[in-house]
């Protein structure tokens, strides 16, 4: 892409839209109860939301190095801290349905010379590898509660139904094949299509697909122990196997349900599954405005930060490829 690439008023109009949906967010929070978040902040403390914000930045550190590790598989060697400001800057826009606005990353990794489809390969084996972690997760529940089996059943399924297409590399060969030709968008998206699955599908054998859902488990196992910290923090004593997969679920109907950034479907799941098993409502609303804040929220924040500093966002050249 060539010339400025998000400046002047493009850069304001991400920033705005992500602040608009922050403020949206923080209004519906106190309305749904102002004093009840105060509260539970207060419960938590200092210390508590500290150490949240800090599992939440064990998360993006292990989901940064499995980005990482995508692009070396894909042979691409993009300096630690290029690597690191660009990963943080797709994070402004998590609020995107599917988090397709994370996919900035390719459009910001192409003035560094990778191409659209290896870049876009190494995206969907991330949400592929979050939607396997989060299945995985929730399961640690089965055996203590009997909700949303279906929505497990149906992340399970969409996780092998990935697999699957991915594991057939000959249609995936002939089908980049037959489209590529001149003419229609149709035949072009096709064609873009088949070749980033079929990048992506080397960053999906079987020695790497295990490394990449351990470093998924872990990284997402890190934000559920910092819901667990709050559940506990704020009374509501439950095991960490419970929180996982509250936390997990919900995070599982949001993916599934592609609002943007899983707004809505989250917190409704998560708020949902406290009040079966007996949260008063009103710290239920607390509980998960907090984990939002320190996950979600907290990821966006980052995200604008980097995004606005990023040379590349900003349409510069980087110096290594100005002293070529």
């Amino acid at each position: 892409m060539s010339g400025v690439l998000l400046s002047g008023w493009r850069l304001r109009a991400v920033m705005a839209s992500v602040v608009v949906a922050v403020a949206l967010y923080l209004g519906i929070t106190l309305w749904a109860g102002a004093d009840e978040v105060w509260r539970a902040l207060q419960l938590v403390g200092i210390g508590g939301l500290l150490l949240a914000l800090s599992l939440s930045l064990v998360n993006y550190t292990l989901r940064f190095t499995r980005w990482q590790l995508y692009l070396r598989t894909l042979q691409h060697r993009v300096p630690a801290m290029a690597s690191l400001h660009i990963y943080l800057a797709g994070f402004a826009l998590t609020t995107t349905p599917g988090k397709a606005g994370e996919a900035l990353r390719g459009v910001l990794l192409k003035r560094r010379g990778l191409p659209y489809p290896d870049s876009f390969a190494a995206f969907v084996s991330e949400r592929l590898s979050d939607l396997i972690a989060v299945v995985l997760l929730s399961m640690l529940g089965l055996t203590l509660v009997t909700q949303g089996t279906w929505l497990i059943a149906a992340g399970a399924a969409s996780v092998l139904a990935a697999l699957m297409v991915l594991s057939w590399r000959r249609p995936l060969a002939w089908l980049q094949g037959i489209s590529d030709r001149p003419g229609r968008r149709l035949w072009r998206s096709l064609h873009h299509l088949a070749t980033v699955l079929l990048q992506a599908r080397r960053c999906h054998r079987p020695g790497l697909l295990a490394g990449a859902t351990g470093l998924s488990v872990v990284a997402w196992s890190a934000e559920a122990l910092a819901f667990w910290w709050i559940l506990n923090a704020m009374g509501f004593e439950v095991g960490f196997a419970f929180a996982a997969f509250v936390f997990a679920l919900a995070m599982l109907a949001g993916a599934l349900s592609f609002l943007p950034g899983g707004l809505g479907g989250t917190e409704a799941v998560m708020v949902g599954l406290l009040l079966l098993h007996d949260m008063p409502a009103a710290d239920a609303v607390a509980a998960t405005m907090l984990i939002r804040f320190t996950t979600l929220w907290f990821a966006v924040i980052l995200g604008l930060i980097a995004l606005s500093t990023n040379p590349e966002a900003r349409g510069r050249e980087h110096p290594e490829k100005r002293h070529a």
